[in-house]
């Protein structure tokens, strides 16, 4: 192992951890909030029911709810008292993470974000949104509000094949991205890819094209999301795999596929996620997902066999 490995840990690629530590000087946790937004796939604008790997709470299931939580100074002290066993005083990052939340009218946008960006504990916003949902005057909007505080642009693109868009019910097609991850950047906004591997139908390969065209897209992004598909319950996708089941991940080929996956990725680009989290009550499967530790320690095991290490800085 490497002096550079031994001085910033055990993962050979730049997570987010270390990139927080770099912004802010200590630890930083989110607070997953929901603003009360729904989706063009939900309302009748593109369609109904959601990409088909959507729960009922729009991905927002670990959020104290808009609905019992309207206010959302009372919102962010709920979430905080979530974790506060664990960062009682801050800072955090204010995640919203429930359905597209650019969906709805700019004033309403400018008094939400405004008044969660004021709270003195709130150190950043991370806003997960669509881009066929990010109108230049909304645009403009996260840009003042990135002057006052670090501003995050969180964009679902998934994949890059447009039958798998399809079959998801994505909505826009892949230009829709290009161009939005473009315009951001050149706002100066953070920008963050959430990519899932494992969907019906595409195969390592494809989902590795995905990969590179984010690697290759690498100067307008700045992280990148890799979520292991999770079939919850309620959810279209769910429906599709117990009518006809379809290959999912072992925790073995995961962890190996995941190596490679970042492997192909910038040095500098954040790693922001490499699993993800099912709630427990919806998850169907993969089961093993649940077990954070081990999936994270099988991952960090395959990084030390594959030698990733060599020729890369480790950041903790």
């Amino acid at each position: 192992m490497t002096e550079d490995s031994r001085l910033w840990g055990q993962r050979p690629y730049h997570t987010l951890s270390y990139e927080l530590n770099r912004q802010f000087g200590c630890r930083v946790y989110k607070l997953s909030l929901d603003g009360g937004m729904t989706c063009p796939n939900r309302d009748g604008s593109l369609g109904r029911g959601g990409c088909i790997f959507c729960s009922q709470g729009g991905s927002g299931d670990f959020t104290p709810g808009f609905r019992n939580y309207p206010d959302i100074g009372a919102q962010i002290e709920a979430a905080r008292k979530k974790i506060a066993h664990k960062a009682p005083d801050g800072p955090y990052i204010a995640y919203f993470q429930s359905f597209t939340n650019t969906y709805a009218p700019v004033s309403y946008l400018s008094e939400l974000f405004s008044q969660t960006l004021s709270h003195p504990q709130i150190a950043a916003l991370s806003i997960g949104t669509r881009p066929d949902c990010l109108e230049e005057e909304k645009i403009q909007l996260l840009a003042r509000l990135n002057r006052q505080k670090p501003v995050w642009v969180e964009l679902g693109l998934q994949t890059i094949h447009p039958d798998t868009a399809e079959l998801i019910r994505r909505g826009y097609p892949l230009s829709c991205f290009a161009d939005t991850a473009a315009r951001l950047k050149d706002k100066g906004l953070t920008v963050i890819v959430h990519l899932i591997l494992g969907l019906p139908g595409e195969n390592r390969k494809q989902m590795l094209q995905s990969v590179d065209y984010i690697s290759r897209f690498s100067p307008a992004l700045d992280g990148i999301k890799l979520q292991l598909l999770h079939i919850l319950k309620g959810t279209d996708l769910a429906a599709m795999y117990q009518k006809e089941p379809f290959p999912l991940f072992s925790l073995e080929e995961y962890a190996d596929f995941i190596v490679t996956c970042i492997e192909r990725l910038p040095p500098s680009m954040t790693v922001h996620r490499i699993t993800g989290d099912g709630p427990r009550s919806l998850l169907i499967a993969p089961e093993w997902s649940l077990h954070k530790r081990l999936v994270l320690n099988t991952i960090d095991r395959r990084f030390r066999e594959r030698n990733t290490y060599q020729g890369r800085l480790c950041f903790f």
